[in-house]
């Protein structure tokens, strides 16, 4: 059965403590929403065009539930307290896990 990825890749981080700030309120929206972080940082090696900084993978059991998450109420407030403080490629995407 198909599931609902969050891929968020990290352009740059002008503020650190917006970031922080967003991911305690982010993992407020996320767990309840059923996600669950595969990926959180760490190193990183970028090839084409691709960026050599943070990247996070968050799995959801359907991509609906994904979808619906990113627009709850409890991840707005996350998304409010981050504002300006980085630039990033986040999207949603439906995939089949290989496992």
């Amino acid at each position: 059965m198909p599931k609902g990825y969050w891929v968020s890749v990290y352009r740059t981080i002008s503020d650190p403590e917006k970031l922080a700030a967003y991911n305690k309120l982010a993992r407020l929206a996320v767990e309840p929403g059923g996600g669950r972080t595969i990926v959180l940082g760490g190193r990183v090696v970028a090839y084409d065009a691709g960026i050599a900084e943070r990247t996070v993978l968050v799995e959801f059991d359907s991509f609906e539930q994904a979808v619906a998450t990113r627009e709850s109420a409890a991840y707005q407030e996350a998304l409010a307290a981050l504002s300006d403080g980085v630039e990033r490629d986040f999207r949603i995407v439906e995939g089949t896990p290989m496992c």
